[in-house]
């Protein structure tokens, strides 16, 4: 189990909290449970929206898996942000350092800022703050008009709406593409508002249609992903021809087949691997290759 604490500052907007604590609340209805926490240095935090928000004042104890997400606020700029206690940022900088995650949403990235985790690492915030950050936290590398950022275990989104695609793509690392599927689904989340972020997670990527055969295929190939699933098999327990299939399916992802959509999973998911520690041959045979030769071409082309 892992545990996800929100820390609350005066002015949160609903939608920066709401948004990725319902994602894995989600997650948790699917047996990925996650025990939600919700922190502020003062009992009770009024939102943005005039909504009264109770919270803890002590941190739980917090492990390499748990993740700390401070949501943003309301903010003209950066020049009215609230003020956050030496200690709130210690617990940010500590959780990091011991292997941890932290998370922001909007302004809540100047936070992180405030603790030093963005020095020298990409990151983002919503667009109207862009400058702001940049400008307070000169050693960041803010990124423009991206939804969501991740380096070295600092994830930060572009705020309100995309904190949702910031905790999908976190359940899709943590728990597999399907899992990630499934909990967007739930939520009736297949939209990308931004498709220009290279480290989107595919299983969201390819989702920005209407089409439920297509969105049904999806969900099987993202189940399946690292097995083999014959075309014919899988147009049959859609009840459609392979034709149909393919057309349908090449239409709603902008060109992809089934097989290249398979593809594009196991290649995502052998790059993380790959990027933990894994070599090229045991992250093929893990997402399903017979041997390293096939992911080694999908990297070059993908390169």
């Amino acid at each position: 189990m892992s545990r996800v604490v929100f820390f609350l500052v005066p002015g949160v907007h609903l939608l920066d909290l709401a948004g990725p604590a319902q994602v894995f609340s989600t997650a948790t209805g699917f047996g990925h449970p996650y025990t939600l926490d919700y922190v502020a240095e003062r009992p009770q935090v009024t939102s943005a929206q005039g909504l009264p928000l109770l919270a803890r004042l002590d941190w739980p104890g917090l492990g390499p898996e748990d993740l700390i997400v401070v949501p943003g606020w309301r903010s003209l700029g950066l020049t009215d942000r609230p003020a956050i206690g030496a200690g709130a940022l210690r617990v940010l900088r500590d959780h990091h350092a011991g292997g941890g995650t932290v998370a922001s949403v909007c302004a809540g990235a100047d936070a992180l800022g405030r603790a030093g985790l963005l020095d020298g690492r990409r990151c983002t915030t919503h667009h109207d703050v862009q400058d702001d950050l940049a400008r307070r936290h000169p050693r960041a590398v803010v990124v423009r008009d991206v939804l969501y950022t991740e380096d070295d275990r600092v994830v930060t989104s572009a705020g309100i709406a995309s904190g949702i695609d910031l905790a999908l793509h976190l359940v899709a690392t943590r728990h597999g593409p399907a899992v990630g599927a499934r909990v967007a689904r739930d939520m009736v989340v297949y939209a990308r508002r931004n498709g220009h972020e290279p480290q989107a997670s595919a299983m969201l990527r390819y989702r920005s249609h209407l089409d439920d055969v297509v969105h049904r295929a999806q969900d099987l190939l993202d189940a399946r992903f690292d097995r083999p699933v014959p075309l014919p098999d899988l147009a049959a327990s859609l009840g459609v021809s392979e034709r149909t299939l393919t057309r349908l399916f090449t239409r709603a992802t902008g060109g992809l087949t089934p097989l290249r959509y398979q593809q594009a999973l196991r290649l995502e998911r052998a790059e993380h691997l790959i990027g933990h520690g894994a070599t090229v041959d045991s992250a093929a045979r893990a997402v399903g290759f017979e041997d390293a030769r096939m992911l080694r071409r999908l990297r070059a082309r993908a390169g």
